[in-house]
């Protein structure tokens, strides 16, 4: 197996999950108090490899760019997600866990992020 073939994946958990949040690329970066950046994202929806420190960051923000965008109520009802729910390549990834956020897709679609939320990350 070449390193290509090691680094790169296929598409991610991720990918699945940000589309079922109706959730693009910008809408993860805005989010991010850690400035990552399209490609990052691009990249890790892609399959690409990263590091575990990369993943944490991308975990953290995907949190952020629902969490921001939720009610306070829906927010109770809201898991946060780790890396391995959103790499197939991540220690403890189960492809049978379900998503159980599922029940909340599509209450973002079209919402901004919160001002309060902006706030309090300094965005």
């Amino acid at each position: 197996m070449s390193n290509i073939e090691e680094r790169d994946l296929g598409k991610q958990p991720l990918d699945v999950i940000l589309n079922a949040w109706q959730l693009e690329n910008h809408d993860v970066v805005e989010a991010s108090p850690e400035q990552l950046t399209h490609k990052q994202i691009v990249r890790a929806r892609n399959g690409r490899k990263l590091t575990l420190k990369m993943m944490i960051k991308v975990a953290r923000t995907v949190n952020f760019a629902v969490w921001g965008r939720l009610d306070d109520g829906e927010r109770e009802l809201f898991t946060e997600y780790f890396p391995k729910h959103l790499f197939n390549y991540s220690k403890g990834w189960d492809a049978a866990l379900e998503d159980s956020n599922k029940k909340l897709y599509g209450i973002i679609e079209d919402r901004e992020l919160r001002a309060d939320f902006r706030r309090e990350l300094g965005l």
